[in-house]
């Protein structure tokens, strides 16, 4: 992966991290998430009436990647009711890069060289350091957090190889797929009702504004990542990406007041060498 490539990357995993941080730290996920989702797809539908349809080949793919992505939303917020940033946000993210890498290569046919092959071995070998060390983890909590990156896994799969038939067309692309955020809040009212969808407009502005930044940062962070995979091996954009989890460990203890070990500083420098690997 070129450098610039991956240099692009790694800030989008900080925004990652960012915006995760940001729905964690709100009490209600649900909430946070679909006023998150509203953002997303707010920009989604001004970039669509302003660009030209995508390629006829990609549209299975938006469709498909839309809807898992209503799957992922709806398990995070699951796996942070049950775990800590430090804790949720690693096992989900780390857990993904291998499940690409062997979706890239049944699904695309993409073959990675043995440098790279360590580098996303040491990123998601340190991940789940980051998230085992000094934990026990419950059966419901482990699982919740494993879906989460299965379902990392199958968007990241399925919006490689949809970006790739866009002929070029990444952000129409993105812009497409993020229309189907509109799902989120249909289903938050389905099972809250309106009412509690705008009262915390004038309850808890502040709550909100952050949502909705959060969103913004969201689709930034993602739309990097659509970009790199029109190029870049699937498995090595998504374990790059995942670096991201050394920025959560980082915002998890300056702004969250997580405790962060010896032992888990060590498997973040793993991770950081993975990345290292990635760039070579």
């Amino acid at each position: 992966m070129l450098s610039y490539t991956g240099g692009i990357v790694l800030f989008a995993a900080m925004l990652h991290a960012s915006w995760n941080a940001m729905l964690h730290g709100n009490r209600d996920r649900f909430l946070s998430m679909t006023w998150m989702s509203i953002a997303i797809a707010a920009v989604a539908t001004l970039v669509v009436l302003l660009h030209p349809l995508p390629s006829g080949g990609c549209w299975p793919y938006i469709v498909a990647s839309g809807l898992v992505h209503i799957v992922y939303n709806m398990s995070l917020v699951r796996s942070y009711r049950r775990n800590d940033l430090a804790l949720a946000y690693p096992i989900a993210r780390g857990s993904s890069p291998l499940l690409v890498t062997l979706g890239a290569a049944l699904f695309a046919h993409e073959a990675i060289g043995l440098l790279h092959a360590l580098g996303i071995a040491m990123i998601s070998g340190g991940i789940i350091a980051i998230a085992l060390q000094g934990r026990r983890v419950s059966r419901a909590g482990a699982l919740a957090a494993l879906t989460t990156g299965a379902t990392i896994a199958l968007y990241t799969v399925i919006d490689g190889i949809g970006v790739r038939l866009s002929n070029g067309e990444a952000l129409t692309y993105t812009a497409w797929m993020f229309l189907f955020y509109w799902l989120m809040p249909v289903l938050f009212v389905a099972k809250r009702g309106l009412a509690a969808l705008w009262k915390p407009v004038r309850a808890e502005p502040l709550a909100v504004g952050s949502s909705l930044v959060g969103g913004l940062v969201s689709i930034a962070a993602y739309g990097i990542v659509i970009w790199a995979l029109q190029s870049g091996a699937m498995g090595a954009v998504s374990a790059l990406r995942e670096t991201s989890v050394v920025f959560a460990v980082l915002i998890g203890r300056m702004f969250l007041r997580e405790s962060v070990s010896g032992a888990r500083w060590l498997a973040c420098v793993v991770v950081a060498a993975g990345a290292v690997c990635l760039g070579l």
